[in-house]
């Protein structure tokens, strides 16, 4: 197995981290968080609150360098353009995420605890989840299109 490929198949791992860390929250933290807000958020709040962010902090500029480096290593070869729609795809995603779903995820999960549902952010958050569920979907098939790039030539 060649360095290319190698690089390649790293890229991909990473990005399937991101993918699977997705799918993780949407299965086990989001459910839960968003069930009865503000008081169902204290799983996510104080001193031994989940804190997902260094995660995510780390995850996406490794993701990012390994497919860079994968596009600089591909721009040659016929898998180019499935590194470089799957490298555009993340960069847009990445954009929204930081536009919208870090600073409403950290609007209302930073919101006081409280005894009683909040009908208004409990809304907020279901509208929160299944648009992260249509980015999750829409990384899957970037993830697709990249690994469809492995069934062509590296040379």
């Amino acid at each position: 197995m060649n360095f290319k490929n190698l690089i390649y198949i790293a890229a991909g791992v990473s990005f399937s981290i991101v993918i699977g860390a997705a799918v993780y929250e949407h299965m086990a933290v989001w459910p839960r968080a968003f069930k009865a807000v503000p008081a169902s958020l204290t799983m996510l709040q104080g001193e031994y609150g989940l804190n997902a962010e260094v995660f995510w902090k780390t995850i996406h500029p490794v993701t990012l360098l390994l497919l860079i480096t994968t596009l600089v290593m591909s721009w040659k070869t016929s898998r180019k353009m499935n590194v470089l729609a799957t490298l555009i795809g993340y960069v847009i995603i990445l954009g929204i995420t930081f536009t919208y779903f870090v600073p409403e995820l950290l609007s209302i999960t930073q919101t006081a605890y409280a005894d009683t549902v909040d009908a208004s952010l409990t809304k907020r958050g279901g509208t929160w989840t299944t648009l992260s569920i249509v980015r999750l979907f829409t990384l899957i098939g970037l993830a697709i299109n990249y690994f469809l790039g492995l069934t062509k030539s590296n040379d």
